[in-house]
């Protein structure tokens, strides 16, 4: 018998390590509410997580076994359940963060005092840190040749899920109840989380698949027009397998093959984003320290603002950029936000506010359902210019032309910010350069600009001209 501890691989389907353990079954499935785990938690990322958990369970019972479920430090928890249960094994997905690689090293040796036998496996990415090196086996800090080799590696097919007899009975152990977000000390989420769970996520991966793929390359930018997958909270918490996803998305661009050239190219557009979220998993685990640190060196004392009012009005959706204003009140109201917008309000941040990217690093962090720590430190640090690959600091997006460009009708901003429900799309683009005139006359409760941009553009360049020891 084995015990598999799921983690961040909450599904049966496309599982390695689960399949691995069920061929040496039969297999107790286990997840362990770790309380140093939970200090790192937050409400939207919990509730997502427990919802997971419940359709995860409901898998498993529809096949005849069960999810068992404990609370606890897992050195104790898993010895102590393999012991009760018979299992001469525990399996795992592997994860890559500085402090997961902690605890598993930690489990490991209270497994192996235990006598108990321990596998790992990769399997939230295709090609695993070690596997896609420079010619001289280094990692890579650079994505463009990362990103050649990810697309042309062979990816493994999914894997099936494990047959009812490869799953123990469920009465082997006392399973034990799936505590509320209460129960762990949580209170209920500012944000409206959305489903969880396998069937979820495959009904977004078709529904992506049904049109969106195809002109993804063209849409994927502009936040109004729902051109995105809206993966992420299932790849982060693995509700549905990498593998599933490839595989669908090989299947569709053998599809585009009848269908005009630009429906391809998008297509391998959304493949080069999957490969993003594994080289920045490579960089993580070979920079832990990233979490907290500047990837550069010579950034490493930029002279962040400390400004908690206007930190304050970024997060509230304040600042009188009504781009960036949609992009922190939609992250609030869903636990999600559009990429493009990431990127802005991550680069008005540090560039307008010029407040260090830790600081927004960690509101995400609060406020994301898809939360990832390799995903959201790279973007983090590509928008603040101190990363791996990143965004030059001379190049400095404007907050209006971005609006101005990526939701030109300004029907994101209306969604978003009802103040400016009545504005017109010149209006809205123009915001930072009407009179307090037009806007009472526009929008009275809508605030003004917070900053002068073009101010603070060229304090920025200065700002890190002087980290550089520039002249």
């Amino acid at each position: 018998m084995r015990l598999h501890w799921h983690r961040r691989d909450l599904r049966v389907a496309d599982n390695r390590a689960l399949s691995e353990a069920a061929d040496d079954g039969p297999v107790v499935p286990v997840f362990v509410f770790d309380p140093d785990v939970l200090a790192h938690g937050s409400p939207p990322r919990v509730a997502f997580m427990l919802d997971a958990l419940a359709a995860l369970r409901e898998s498993y019972r529809e096949r005849g076994g069960d999810l068992v479920v404990r609370r606890g430090d897992p050195r104790e928890v898993l010895p102590d359940l393999a012991a009760a249960c018979g299992a001469d094994g525990v399996t795992w997905a592997k994860d890559y963060s500085g402090l997961a690689r902690e605890r598993d090293a930690a489990v490991r040796r209270a497994l192996d005092d235990a006598d108990v036998a321990r596998e790992s496996h990769h399997d939230a990415v295709h090609h695993p840190p070690g596997s896609i090196t420079t010619n001289d086996g280094d990692p890579y800090s650079v994505f463009t040749y990362f990103g050649r080799k990810w697309l042309d590696r062979e990816k493994e097919p999914p894997y099936d899920p494990p047959a009812a007899a490869d799953l123990a009975a469920p009465d082997a152990v006392a399973p034990g109840d799936l505590p509320t977000l209460s129960d762990l000390g949580f209170d209920e989420p500012e944000a409206d989380v959305p489903p969880a769970g396998t069937e979820r996520a495959r009904d977004l991966l078709d529904a992506f698949l049904d049109g969106p793929i195809y002109e993804y390359e063209q849409r994927r930018d502009y936040p109004a027009d729902g051109a995105t997958s809206r993966l992420s909270a299932h790849l982060k918490w693995g509700t549905i397998g990498v593998r599933e996803v490839s595989a669908a998305v090989e299947d569709a661009m053998a599809a585009a093959e009848s269908k005009p050239e630009a429906a391809a190219e998008s297509v391998e557009e959304f493949r080069s984003q999957l490969a993003w979220r594994e080289f920045y998993a490579h960089v993580l685990f070979y920079n832990p320290e990233v979490v907290q640190e500047n990837y550069k060196e010579y950034e490493r004392d930029i002279e962040w603002r400390d400004d908690p009012e206007a930190l304050r009005a970024w997060k509230d959706g304040e600042t009188g950029y009504p781009l960036v204003d949609a992009g922190m009140r939609q992250l609030r109201a869903e636990g999600w936000m559009h990429n493009r917008v990431r990127m802005v309000v991550a680069a008005f941040l540090t560039k307008d506010l010029l407040i260090d990217w830790r600081e927004g690093y960690d509101w995400f962090r609060e406020k994301l359902v898809d939360h990832d720590t390799a995903n959201d430190n790279g973007g983090w640090q590509w928008a603040a210019s101190t990363g791996t690959d990143a965004q030059p600091y001379f190049r400095i997006f404007n907050p209006t032309s971005q609006c101005e460009r990526y939701d030109p009708d300004g029907e994101y901003v209306r969604e978003y910010v009802p103040e400016l429900a009545n504005a017109t799309a010149e209006q809205i683009h123009e915001w930072p350069d009407l009179s307090l005139t037009e806007r009472e006359r526009t929008a009275p409760g809508y605030p003004a600009p917070i900053v002068d941009h073009g101010e603070r553009r060229e304090a920025a360049i200065e700002m890190f001209e002087r980290a550089r020891g520039d002249d």
